[in-house]
This record gives structure tokens, C-alpha cells and sequence, in this order.
């Protein structure tokens, strides 16, 4: 990686605290991703976008802040992104998945609270995540009481416009969510000072979908077995997404599927035929969260595919294309109130996508991982274990946290799991 200490130092980062950050991930990176055997070649993009995940990306959002443009920041798969990139911004995931700053968000938030809030706060507030510090606004969302008090708090340290989701999907919910997403257009076009038109949302729209149907096309070759790719790797992709040049990354994801569309029709897989089939599901997994799924591949499993925010559920559906903007932004409205959220209640399309999805992937069973403190994941496991156990699916549930103390007793848990699928 090139020298970045200039602009960090500009952004006002913490350069004691930026430096042990930097100095944990390359061995993690090693351990997890660089050790597998069978990786696909063009998965040195997404290698190289990790050992940039400071430098590169962060210069290119300086240089589009120059030049008048700004920097959205967002944590949650009911963000339009569609929107922002119309008003002439970027959407960026912000910093978690890491035990960081833990100290410094204690002050604002109370011990026990979610691993992914404590997370991210403690990125802010230690001053040590660029892509926070490259922000000019945060837009936040009602999806978990955690999260939406956090970002009352969040505001004193950067501007935050929060999204009201609704818990329900009846009608009059529908109604709210349609007139919160006409409202973010309202605030990014203020905000940008650009308006959003006719010609700018339907080619974002059209960019946004490219690159969730790039995701599907990956995903869909998961289903092959052997598979042409470990679950790690895809979860990496996924979790790049989320912050990486849109048009850049739909075509170096489409070059991976053209490498593994070839490994598939040479039946060459990431594991031998015959490897036990994983589905993930639950709290989403941000970088450098890659604790569980090393857990399960490296105890002789393959995940094939993931019903998290960080998989399935921010890729599956596209939004259907119109001619005006009110209805693209109803069809915005209806692509992302579509999303199988363990905030609404009831959520029955998640139990029903489960048990369909394993059976389009071959799945053997499922693993079931929330964070602790994680209420809507956590609870809904007691419907998701029933509703698999209806469907005859093995399931395993277990909640963890950022830290690796739990590390050898997840590990014999997953092994037992495995033991007992095979």
C-alpha cells in the first residue's frame, strides 16, 4: 500500500490508534483469505481493495469532495442508494465488525449493547475509521431501538438524517416508507445541491441494478457441486460492495463469474464434491467480522450462501426500471421494503426464503449466528428454529461477539453440527 499518513493526518485521524488497526488486520487476512487453496485468480481484485481499504477508496472520496461532490455514509440495506447516486454523492458502509474504541464509546453508550453499535461509535469517536472522517452526513434508520438511540448520539459528532422503517408491512407502512424515501430525495438533493432528475435516477438505478445482478450471477453458482467458490470469499465481495466504485466492481465481479463459470463446467470446485453445504443466516457481517464463517470452512464445510444483510437479502431484488420519477421512486420504495429484516413482525418471508433457499442451493443445514445483544435476531431465532424444524432442516444457533475468546468453543459446536449432518 502506498503512503497514506499525509491524508490521514488531514482527515484529523487518530494516527496512534489508525496504526495497531493496521498492524491486526494483514496476519487476520492471511489466516482467513490468503491460506485457502483453489481461489479463484481474479479474486486479486478483491485482495487488492482490502489492502487498500484505507488508501486507495478514501483517496478517490477526497478527490470527489473536491471537486464540489460529497460522501454519504450508512450502515443498513434500506438506504437508497439509488437516490444518492442520482444526487450526484457516493454511498459508503462505515467502520465496524472489530473490537475498537471500546473505551471512548462506553462513554455515550451503555456496556451490554450490540457488538456492531459499540462498534461503531467506537470508530467515530477514537477518530480512526477515514471512511467516517471522509463523511459529510450519515443516513440511519429505525431498524433496531439500539441503533436508532445511537444515532441521536452519533449526531453530535456528525450530521445524521435518520430513515423511519416501519415494523410492519400492511398498507398504511407502505404509505410511511414511500413518503420517507420521497423525503430522502428532498434532503440528498438540498444537501448536494443537486437536483435529482428523470435522466439521473433511472441511470442509477440501472448501475445499482447491474451490480446486485452481478451478486445474483455469483450467487447463483454457488449452487453448483462442488462449489466454485468458498463462502469466505463471497462474503468478502459482498462485504465490498458496500463501499467500492459501483460500475468498477459490477465488472470485476461479472470477470470472476466468467473464471468460475469455467470452473463449473470442469467440475472444479473450492472443496471436493460431496462437502457439507452451509446457509448463514442472521446478523449481518461487517469487515473484519470473518470469525464464524472461518470457523465453518475450516472445519470441513462449504457455505453456499448467506441470508444476511452482508448476502442475500442487499442483492436479490432489483428495482424495476419506469419512465417517471414518481414511480421510480415507488419502485425504489417497494424493492427495498421487500427485504426480509428481522425487524418486522411478523416476518414470515424470511422463514419461507430459508427453507427455499435450502433447497435451490443443496443446502445440508443451517447456522444460524446473531451478535449478542442483538434482540431482533437473536428472538427470531426461536421462530426460525421452529420453522425449521417443520421443514426438516438441521440447524445450529449460535451468538457471539467481535472478540475471538469464544473462538475453540464455537469451533467444537460447528464440528458437532457437521458430525451430525453428514
Amino acid at each position: 500500500m502506498s503512503d497514506y499518513r499525509n491524508m490521514w493526518k488531514s482527515l484529523g485521524i487518530n494516527m496512534e490508534a489508525h496504526d495497531r488497526l493496521l498492524e491486526i488486520l494483514p496476519p487476520t487476512y492471511l489466516d482467513v483469505y490468503l491460506s485457502q487453496e483453489n481461489r479463484p485468480q481474479n479474486m486479486d481484485y478483491f485482495d487488492f481493495v482490502v489492502n487498500e481499504i484505507h488508501g486507495l477508496r478514501i483517496q478517490e472520496l477526497q478527490e470527489h469532495k473536491k471537486k464540489g461532490g460529497k460522501v454519504i455514509g450508512a450502515f443498513c440495506v434500506f438506504v437508497p442508494e439509488e437516490i444518492i447516486r442520482a444526487a450526484g454523492g457516493i454511498c459508503i458502509g462505515l467502520c465496524s465488525g472489530v473490537e475498537m474504541g471500546a473505551a471512548e464509546a462506553e462513554r455515550v453508550l451503555p456496556k451490554n449493547i450490540c457488538p456492531l453499535i459499540k462498534s461503531f461509535m467506537g470508530f467515530k469517536m477514537a477518530k480512526v475509521c477515514p471512511y467516517f472522517e471522509s463523511c459529510d452526513i450519515v443516513v440511519g434508520e429505525t431498524t433496531c431501538d439500539g441503533k436508532k438511540k445511537a444515532f441521536e448520539i452519533l449526531n453530535d459528532f456528525v450530521p445524521v438524517h435518520v430513515m423511519e422503517t416501519p415494523q410492519m408491512k400492511r398498507e398504511k407502512d407502505r404509505t410511511l416508507w414511500l413518503s420517507e424515501v420521497n423525503d430522502f430525495k428532498t434532503n440528498m438533493e438540498n444537501f448536494t445541491g443537486q437536483n435529482i432528475s428523470t435522466e439521473s435516477l433511472a441511470k442509477s438505478i440501472q448501475e445499482v441494478n447491474a451490480k446486485r445482478q452481478a451478486l445474483l450471477r455469483l450467487s447463483e453458482l454457488r449452487k453448483h457441486d462442488p462449489a466454485p467458490i468458498s463462502g469466505k470469499d463471497c462474503l468478502l465481495i459482498e462485504q465490498i460492495a458496500m463501499y467500492d466504485d459501483v460500475p468498477r466492481f459490477t465488472e470485476k465481479v461479472n470477470s470472476l463469474c466468467e473464471e468460475l463459470e469455467n470452473k463449473v463446467a470442469e467440475g472444479k470446485g473450492v472443496a471436493p464434491k460431496g462437502t457439507p453445504r452451509i446457509i448463514v443466516t442472521g446478523t449481518p457481517m461487517a469487515i473484519p467480522n470473518w470469525k464464524v464463517p472461518h470457523i465453518i470452512e475450516s472445519s470441513g464445510a462449504v457455505i453456499v450462501a448467506e441470508e444476511m444483510c452482508t448476502g442475500l437479502r442487499y442483492f436479490e431484488n432489483t428495482v424495476s426500471e419506469a419512465s417517471n420519477i414518481d414511480e421510480m421512486l415507488e419502485n425504489i420504495a417497494a424493492r427495498y421494503l421487500g427485504v426480509n429484516c428481522a425487524v418486522f413482525t411478523p416476518n414470515p418471508g424470511r422463514l419461507e426464503r430459508l427453507v427455499q433457499l435450502a433447497k435451490d442451493y443443496r443446502a445440508d443445514g443451517i447456522i444460524h449466528c446473531s451478535l449478542s445483544f442483538c434482540d431482533p435476531y437473536a428472538i427470531e431465532a426461536n421462530r426460525v428454529e421452529l420453522a425449521m424444524k417443520e421443514a426438516g432442516i438441521p440447524l445450529l444457533k449460535i451468538e457471539t461477539d467481535y472478540s475471538q475468546e469464544d473462538t475453540g468453543q464455537l469451533k467444537t459446536r460447528v464440528e458437532a453440527f457437521l458430525e451430525m449432518i453428514k
